[in-house]
């Protein structure tokens, strides 16, 4: 009995290694300091189309997780359809707790967010396993307005390497951006609630829209009755206002919609395979 509860707690525990692949931890180089990310990669040399994943306010990391179980499950499902996956770590490695909730923040999603991506990208052009020509950004609120800033014509990197292949954004902060004409050099893609009362979904609309005829492909779908957060898998609808958790929006709502999550992991499947 004892060798039969043995071989099925082994046969447990392979398979939930299957299932859970823990990321390999790399530094970039910053021009001050170091950027720590979290490596997503398939078995074997390459090359691989690779997405670089960027975290909300909330922070990639918790006190035993790497990488949040929010971004560890589209980690694990961009890792199965091909793709490498590295989370560069904005605020931890700067020695950051979340910064939902910080009314002056020293990271900035236009400034030194933006300077993690390009660093990521740099780091990622050295690697023999990426398949050069097919790095892609997506990012999650904080992370998404980080993305709007780096696919900005004016944000291009002066190397002679290949940009990225494609960007997609769950719901942004897309305010200043729309108020500043903003155009991207990168096909975009925006994913939003229609009811994210969080971020503003008219004011991304608008952005999208005055991007047309002066700017590569973007596009935006907004998911009727859904929220924000509404990707993120198993969370009851609730508001922010009253929580004490740092990690969260001083504000509005957050919760799973399952249409609209199984809707935008269609969507972004087709995105990246454009």
């Amino acid at each position: 009995m004892r060798l039969r509860l043995t071989a099925l707690f082994l046969t447990l525990a392979m398979s939930a290694a299957h299932a859970a692949p823990a990321p390999q931890a790399v530094e970039i180089p910053l021009a001050s300091g170091v950027l720590h990310a979290q490596l997503y990669k398939p078995e074997g040399a390459g090359p691989f189309p690779t997405v670089i994943a960027l975290h909300g306010c909330g922070g990639l990391s918790g006190h035993s997780d790497a990488v949040l179980p929010r971004y560890r499950d589209w980690a694990e499902r961009l890792l199965r359809g091909g793709n490498a996956v590295l989370w560069p770590d904005s605020y931890g490695s700067r020695e950051l707790g979340p910064q939902c909730r910080v009314k002056e923040m020293h990271v900035k999603a236009r400034r030194e967010r933006v300077a993690d991506i390009a660093a990521t990208r740099a780091w990622l052009m050295k690697q023999n396993w990426v398949a050069r020509d097919r790095v892609s950004l997506m990012g999650w609120a904080n992370g998404a307005s980080a993305l709007l800033w780096a696919v900005r014509p004016q944000s291009a990197a002066r190397d002679h390497g290949p940009d990225f292949r494609a960007a997609i954004a769950f719901y942004p902060d897309c305010r200043i951006s729309a108020g500043l004409g903003w155009s991207t050099r990168v096909p975009t893609l925006v994913l939003i609630g229609a009811d994210d009362d969080v971020s503003s979904p008219p004011a991304c609309r608008q952005m999208v829209e005055g991007a047309h005829g002066r700017s590569a492909l973007a596009r935006i779908v907004v998911y009727p009755g859904a929220y924000h957060d509404f990707d993120r898998a198993n969370t009851p609808l609730h508001t922010a206002a009253g929580s004490n958790d740092a990690a969260v929006p001083e504000r509005g709502h957050l919760g799973t919609d399952a249409q609209a999550r199984a809707e935008s992991q269609k969507e972004v499947t087709e995105w990246l395979a454009r």
